[in-house]
């Protein structure tokens, strides 16, 4: 598969690409569109599970100056995985499990710079959302300085299914919030482990720290109440390096 994203434009083209298996990371659908033959993509779009987004007609023209009819989507330069599969492969290892969930991460460059901290901190997969995050695309490769390609990458329908089925298969769940006083230096870490980050606006979703093992916070001594989500991730995971090591 090429390393690159594309675009791919038109009724037709994007039905074809459908039908082909080609891998699409998210599709634009024109909203309050005529055109009836746009229900055919969302339908076979919605039965793939692949995120769908409805922008206006000006979205479109930005993504295109081609005769785009109402849709555009676009490629993904990797495949994705299935969760159980990686799941049950980790544990079969000799190694310790080390998952990283994300919640909602939405800005391109967030997430490539902690795709990058997870392939050199040894996180054996990350786990994000269908509908929500931000795109798989030549902007996520660039920042994660080739990261994603090192790395699987595991899209589910719900995180909270996720964080389930990590907790069944004996994962402990630790989310990294700033709304606990508990630090993240008190926590045992050298186990098997996912842990969760949030949105840059809101953190991890409340229905999600319900769920947890554990939340833990970075102490924080200046005025800012909170750090940059990519900034706290590689703080987080280094962490979890330092006592895997013994050090």
């Amino acid at each position: 598969m090429s390393k690159k994203e594309s675009t791919i434009f038109g009724i037709y083209p994007v039905i074809e690409a459908i039908k082909s298996e080609v891998v699409l990371d998210k599709v634009y659908i024109q909203k309050d569109s005529p055109n009836t033959k746009l229900e055919e993509i969302v339908n076979a779009l919605e039965k793939e599970g692949i995120t769908i987004n409805h922008v206006p007609v000006e979205k479109l023209n930005r993504l295109t100056r081609g005769n785009h009819q109402g849709v555009v989507a676009v490629t993904s330069p990797i495949a994705f995985h299935e969760l159980e599969t990686i799941v049950e492969a980790v544990l079969a290892s000799e190694k310790i499990p080390l998952f990283l969930v994300l919640d909602q991460i939405s800005d391109v460059r967030n997430f490539g710079a902690i795709l990058r901290t997870a392939e050199c901190t040894g996180v054996d997969a990350v786990i994000i959302q269908k509908k929500g995050g931000a795109p798989v695309s030549g902007d996520t490769v660039k920042t994660s300085a080739g990261a994603i390609f090192n790395i699987p990458i595991c899209k589910v329908d719900h995180i909270k299914d996720a964080i389930f089925y990590l907790q069944g298969s004996g994962i402990t769940t630790v989310a990294a919030t700033e709304k606990t006083q508990k630090s993240l230096y008190a926590l045992e870490l050298n186990k098997p482990l996912a842990l969760i980050l949030g949105s840059e606006g809101k953190g991890v979703s409340k229905s999600v720290l319900h769920l947890v093992d554990e939340n833990a916070s970075l102490p924080v001594l200046g005025e800012i109440n909170s750090l940059n989500v990519s900034v706290a991730c590689g703080a987080f995971l280094y962490e979890v390096v330092r006592q895997r090591m013994g050090n």
